[in-house]
């Protein structure tokens, strides 16, 4: 199964926008078998999507023409085992999940962030829910 990460800047960010592209993900994701991670910020998307190799492919395609965000800059697309987020067909994260700051994100940290790195971020958010869901329980 195909893992890939992506960072762009938002465009226009509000709540409304960010509902809007959740129902829509969690409906495509759940036909196409595809679980993930979006991570929201006034100033980054960071993503990582997991599933079929060819519905990774398209829906990374239609990522690239949402107008929803821009600078769109593929970070990660490696082969996986397992799932980060397999009973997510899309988790959201608007807390300050990651350690960068503004400032480190403009000046490129997301980019020269390694793959572990990246991958270390999306666990954290990971556990995090796991945590919160067995709280709700």
């Amino acid at each position: 199964m195909k893992q890939l990460i992506y960072g762009s800047q938002p465009f226009g960010f509000d709540r409304a926008m960010l509902a809007g592209i959740l129902v829509g993900a969690r409906r495509n994701n759940a036909r196409d078998d595809i679980t993930g991670a979006l991570i929201c910020r006034h100033d980054l998307y960071l993503q990582l999507i997991a599933g079929p190799d060819t519905a990774i492919d398209a829906l990374y395609t239609r990522i690239l023409r949402d107008d929803r965000h821009s600078d769109v800059r593929l970070l990660l697309s490696d082969t996986v085992e397992q799932r980060i987020f397999p009973e997510w067909r899309m988790l959201d994260d608007e807390m300050p999940s990651m350690s960068w700051s503004p400032a480190e994100v403009t000046a490129g940290a997301v980019e020269a962030a390694s793959a572990a790195a990246l991958r270390e971020i999306f666990e954290r958010v990971a556990a995090t829910a796991r945590e919160r869901a067995a709280k709700v329980d």
